[in-house]
């Protein structure tokens, strides 16, 4: 088995809003990291934020614990069981965030775009729902293992990307949650890197990889310098970032 070597998370309101809508949860012991962009305004998307994690976290605990529990919402045998955890915790979190909207007008509602991994010994299972994004980093290479579900999609101009990151799907948006899935055997030296719009959409994969896998740096001054990089190209978001070192 691969050991997980190093982790660190961090999440900020950003250089000018005075909420954070963002966050992040890291459960080593049980095999759980992920990424939370909430939005929809004050006590709207951060509220939506802080019920996605807690149905996140406790759904796939519960059911990752009981090998026999039922998946009740799907279940796949393609993917193992921490795997098919992850997927359902997050419909779960779906459920949750959509009863709690639905006592709420329009305007009062908000949602959460996710990106999640889920650990079994070697093999990573990503599960993403929204414009968050997972960057995979090895032997020198980076590829954006998990794509953000946005507008940014359908424009290939670089320079115009960070106005099209609108999420396209998110926890709690609409009746029915589309999810990115896939897994990952992981190798000696991967990094995996979690982030939300307001970490990355203003950077290019490369530059995020320059930072990642920089020895000077301890691993909360990675994150620290991806913000600030993201910052003076004019970020306005909130922004989270976690990173996994194999």
């Amino acid at each position: 088995m691969i050991d997980l070597k190093s982790y660190a998370a961090q999440t900020d309101q950003g250089p000018y809003l005075q909420l954070n809508e963002d966050d992040h949860l890291v459960d080593p012991d049980n095999g759980l990291f992920m990424v939370l962009d909430g939005f929809g305004g004050g006590g709207i998307g951060d509220k939506s934020t802080e019920l996605a994690k807690e149905a996140v976290g406790k759904f796939f605990t519960r059911i990752g614990d009981d090998p026999d529990s039922t998946m009740p919402f799907f279940y796949s045998e393609k993917y193992l069981l921490e795997g098919n955890a992850l997927i359902n915790a997050m419909h779960h979190a779906h459920r949750i965030v959509r009863e709690h909207n639905a006592e709420r007008s329009i305007e009062k509602r908000g949602a959460v775009s996710v990106a999640a991994v889920a650990r079994s010994e070697n093999l990573v299972t990503f599960v993403s729902c929204g414009n968050s994004v997972a960057y995979l980093c090895r032997k020198g290479m980076i590829e954006q293992f998990i794509s953000p579900d946005s507008l940014g999609t359908l424009i290939f101009e670089r320079h115009v990307h960070n106005f099209m990151s609108c999420p396209m799907s998110a926890i709690g948006l609409f009746k029915d949650i589309h999810l990115q899935i896939r897994e990952l055997r992981v190798q000696p030296g991967d990094q995996i890197v979690l982030m939300t719009e307001g970490a990355y959409s203003r950077l290019g994969p490369k530059e995020i990889k320059h930072t990642v896998v920089d020895n000077h740096l301890l691993d909360q001054e990675k994150i620290s310098v991806v913000f600030e990089l993201a910052n003076s190209r004019g970020n306005i978001s909130n922004q989270t970032m976690v990173l996994m070192q194999y």
